[in-house]
């Protein structure tokens, strides 16, 4: 009998898509046991649901490919993440201490460390095998402040994180991966305007 293939349903595919989301919220958890591939992980991660989103083939052998080249580098960008988020527990230090100015200062720290947060992640998902951290870091700062209701989104899928992670602390896992897909979404958003 002839194999007969049929293109997939709208619905088919979208929900394909999410299921991918998912899985690659598992791998990039697992990628970031690391403590400070956080940020190769999310590249790797982006780089997979691009290449699903334009219909390219890739699985896990891809992912962990693309994560051995992003680590290389996105190592010192984890480390350097964690050390912002060691500045603002000090900066919260202050402000519960009852320091003179420690409720600006504080403020300032928390607002650094979420532009921060969504710059990483708006590099990760423009991340490609032979850019430099440095270089994507840059831009993704500055398309941080030029794209404000991109970056809103990333706030708030972080958010939708830490709630998931504060309710039901396993799907925190697979929501990293709706992240991804939203880093994503807001730099194909940004690319096409």
């Amino acid at each position: 009998m002839a194999d007969v293939r049929t293109k997939p349903s709208v619905f088919t595919e979208k929900f394909g898509v999410f299921a991918e989301c998912l899985l690659t919220g598992v791998w990039i958890a697992v990628a970031s046991l690391g403590v400070v591939t956080y940020p190769a992980a999310f590249a790797a991660g982006a780089r997979h649901l691009r290449r699903r989103t334009g219909h390219v083939a890739g699985g896990w052998r891809e992912f962990v490919a693309d994560f051995r080249v992003a680590v290389r580098g996105g190592w010192a960008v984890g480390l350097a993440g964690w050390g912002a988020v060691a500045v603002a527990w000090v900066d919260v230090r202050a402000v519960r201490a009852g320091l003179p100015g420690g409720p600006l200062v504080g403020a300032v720290g928390l607002f650094a460390v979420i532009g921060l947060a969504v710059a990483g992640l708006r590099a990760a998902a423009v991340w490609a095998p032979g850019d430099r951290w440095r270089t994507l870091l840059a831009a993704a700062g500055r398309r941080t402040v030029l794209d404000p209701g991109g970056s809103f989104l990333l706030v708030g899928g972080a958010v939708l994180v830490v709630c998931s992670a504060l309710l039901i602390a396993p799907l925190a896992v697979p929501v990293l991966g709706a992240v991804a897909a939203a880093a994503v979404a807001v730099e194909e958003r940004r690319r096409r305007r």
